[in-house]
């Protein structure tokens, strides 16, 4: 439909905007240009008053005509937010934007297209009553080309969100799926929660670049995707180190895609204790006529996998993380300014960190900004929480989203790796893996993780990780400090593996917090002084630095979110502790860096299975249990239990293991018995691996192989080669165990096996 087809219904409209004029720039919320990796000379920011309505009627058009909207929205921030100007935090289904602009009257470039940052769920736009796309999901980026919809003077711009945190059919994150914030999850995102804009560009122009850095070689493999025509067109790419020219390239474009190498005269590596960018500059030309023009940079760096270790540039750097899930009082998911982005970042710093996991949220180009500038390591994720993994409609649209994130994201030189799932469902394997490959394939230069904490599904993952919120310091140190005994369990066992990098992902969630309220809360008691804070804060911590087959930790959490009570900082961002006493804590050298994994255990084990767990499948044998009080022989081979039931291992009820749960087991404490063969075989090494769900004790033939409070949340390994050459004897053995459990889900399943050196690898 032409263009004076669509505005005579829109005149009204036109009137009511002509009473409300432009503000400065100054009054413009979030005014920077919210992509500092494609910036073009002309761009305009939408952001400010817009009409606004909301409705729980999925097709309700009356939107579309004339009449004035009952509201006023302050964009980019969502409504449930204060700086919306509205609050509101009940469960809405739709909301409706609109607002008139004109495009720059001195503005050159041809075509003009309309960025979105991000609006949470499904979007549809229109241009002067004209609809000119949609798109799908709640955190990636999109834009579209309205030159054809757009009419001289001024135009009007409409914006459907529709967004149903209740479906099972979206991914939420942190968003609370009840009507008030409660436990883990927090106040809602519906509709725009990031910059709107317009950009001029060429009737050919760079949708989107990726740059690959070559430290070997001191250059980056370029490539640039292109919209538009681009017969007899050149790209050119120039770089430069502190505004002084360091290389060049271009190329006669043969598609829309090109690739090219780019030599640097001067090589300068961006690290976390010097963060050194280039600026880039790329155009497409005609002849001596440049069509389109980005600003952009890139830092030179790499990430490799060496053994246990994973290093950047070459080198061994603990990675001291926090738990950031970018959630602001007055702007929900959105931060109140530029300037709350970068102070989330130096807040981090001085308490001793050295990047964040980025939890449950995708944060803006504006936040990874400056983790590149300011030497900030990040792992980028997804919003995963909230969709039904059970109902495969879910998986197209994340896949699609995910997979425009990592082309938004992966230039940032800040991230180190990838994970876009969190304590996700054994349902969910099946997309994990998919997006593990999709990952791998878009960017192979980083390690991709795919899911922090439990149901890890991928065959060959490329590193693994655990959650512990282990209040107990001597516990929590007895679980980790003999990881897998120094040696690497079969592969089936998954988080037992010690031939990968590992890292505690999520530890620690000390509350603290005065004004307690019947809402707020912490992980574990909290305790009763700052000085048994931090005692138990050092504790925790010290028994992960002093691991060194753990390349990282990441502590929950930067900042209080709402109830949830155990940040290092208010949710306002004031101080609740001393920063100087946290920094000194994290900062001390880690075992890691002082002897990094870089080289596979040595020597190599094979083993053989003695007592099979379930990983083991076919090879597990059945146990005989019981969950009465036995009598104190229960632990001798000679002891008759003909009266104990039948089951096979795990015995429990567990969140995330329900698949492993074989048998269930829901009192108080749980005595098995086994029966195994030994056919008197030389062995070199024993090794228990156990899941245990809380405080556990092994026996083989009467004696006592090995016990632990407290629990783990994965198969781990244990070296019990002296106790069990002290019990193990060759025809028939016994195997006894028994599994206490206080609160939380519980959980025993074991195995023994018994390995023989071979040749190191």
């Amino acid at each position: 439909m032409p263009p004076s087809q669509t505005l005579a219904p829109m005149c009204p409209i036109l009137l009511i905007f002509a009473l409300w004029t432009e503000p400065p720039a100054s009054e413009i919320p979030r005014p920077e240009h919210p992509q500092p990796q494609m910036q073009r000379r002309e761009w305009l920011n939408l952001n400010g008053v817009w009409e606004f309505a909301e409705t729980d009627a999925d097709s309700d058009r009356r939107f579309l005509d004339s009449a004035p909207y009952s509201d006023r929205i302050t964009v980019p921030f969502c409504r449930e937010s204060q700086l919306s100007g509205l609050g509101r935090r009940g469960f809405i289904k739709n909301v409706w934007y609109r607002r008139t602009f004109a495009r720059p009257a001195d503005w050159r470039a041809p075509r003009t297209r309309l960025h979105l940052g991000a609006c949470d769920w499904q979007t549809r736009v229109w241009i002067n009553g004209q609809e000119i796309g949609q798109h799908l999901g709640g955190s990636a980026a999109f834009a579209f080309d309205i030159t054809p919809a757009l009419a001289p003077g001024e135009n009007v711009l409409v914006i459907h969100a529709q967004d149903d945190t209740r479906s099972g059919l979206q991914a939420l994150g942190k968003q609370s799926a009840t009507e008030q914030s409660e436990g883990i999850f927090y106040t809602r995102t519906t509709g725009i929660w990031q910059t709107v804009w317009l950009e001029g560009v060429g009737e050919s122009y760079v949708a989107r670049s990726a740059v690959v850095p070559d430290v070997q070689h001191a250059r980056i493999l370029l490539q640039a995707d292109l919209e538009g025509a681009w017969q007899g067109l050149t790209l050119r790419a120039d770089a430069s180190a502190r505004g002084v020219p360091c290389g060049s390239a271009g190329r006669a474009l043969d598609g829309r895609s090109v690739v090219m190498t780019l030599d640097l005269s001067e090589k300068h590596l961006w690290s976390v204790d010097d963060p050194f960018l280039y600026d880039l500059n790329l155009s497409i030309a005609r002849g001596d006529e440049v069509i389109d023009e980005v600003q952009s940079y890139f830092g030179l760096r790499s990430v490799a996998i060496e053994g246990a270790a994973v290093l950047i540039n070459g080198r061994a750097v603990f990675q001291r993380l926090v738990l950031d899930q970018g959630f602001y009082p007055d702007g929900v998911w959105t931060a109140p300014s530029d300037a709350d982005l970068r102070h989330d970042i130096e807040l981090s710093k001085a308490l001793g960190f050295n990047g964040a996991r980025l939890h449950q949220k995708v944060f803006e180009p504006r936040f990874l900004y400056w983790a590149d500038r300011l030497g900030y390591l990040v792992w980028g994720e997804f919003p995963s929480y909230g969709a039904n993994y059970a109902n495969r409609a879910v998986e197209l649209p994340i896949a699609r989203e995910w997979v425009e994130i990592l082309q938004r994201d992966r230039n940032h030189p800040a991230i180190i790796g990838w994970c876009p799932f969190n304590e996700t469902p054994p349902e969910a394997g099946h997309l994990q893996n998919t997006l593990v490959a999709l990952t791998r394939a878009i960017d192979p230069t980083r390690p991709v993780l795919d899911t922090s904490g439990w149901s890890h599904s991928t065959a060959d993952p490329e590193l693994l990780d655990a959650h512990d919120y282990d209040q107990n310091p001597v516990t929590f140190r007895a679980r980790w400090q003999n990881r897998c005994g120094g040696f690497a369990l079969p592969a089936r066992y998954g988080t037992a593996r010690c031939d990968l990098p590992y890292f505690i992902s999520e530890y620690g969630g000390i509350g603290w917090y005065q004004d307690a309220g019947g809402a707020a809360w912490g992980y574990g008691q909290m305790p009763k002084s700052l000085d048994e804070f931090y005692t138990r804060y050092a504790g925790l911590t010290d028994a992960l630095l002093d691991q060194r087959t753990l390349f990282g930790f990441c502590y929950t959490q930067l900042t209080d979110v709402e109830q949830e009570r155990n940040g290092l900082y208010t949710f306002d961002r004031q101080p609740k502790f001393d920063a100087e006493r946290i920094r000194a804590i994290n900062s001390r050298k880690a075992a890691y860096e002082k002897d990094p994994p870089r080289k596979s255990p040595e020597p190599a084990i094979g083993w053989h299975m003695l007592v099979g767990a379930f990983p083991d499948g076919a090879g597990a044998h059945e146990w005989r249990y019981i969950t009465d009080t036995p009598p104190a022989e229960w632990i001798q081979p000679d002891f008759d239990d003909h009266t104990w039931k039948p089951g096979r291992g795990g015995f429990g009820r567990k969140g995330g293991w329900e698949n492993r749960t074989r048998t269930s087991w829901t009192t108080s404490d749980i005595w098995l018995r086994q029966v195994f063969p030994y056919d008197g075989a030389t062995w070199d090494r024993g090794a228990l691996v156990i899941h245990y769900d809380n405080a556990t004790e092994v026996y083989v033939n009467g004696r006592k192989l090995w016990q632990a409070q407290g629990w783990n949340d994965q198969y781990a390994g244990f070296d019990v080669t002296s106790e069990l050459r002290a019990a193990l004897r060759p025809g028939e053995n016994l195997i006894a165990i028994h599994c206490h459990q206080d609160e939380g889900g519980q959980f025993i399943d074991a195995a023994l096996l018994l390995g023989s050196e071979t040749e190191p690898r």
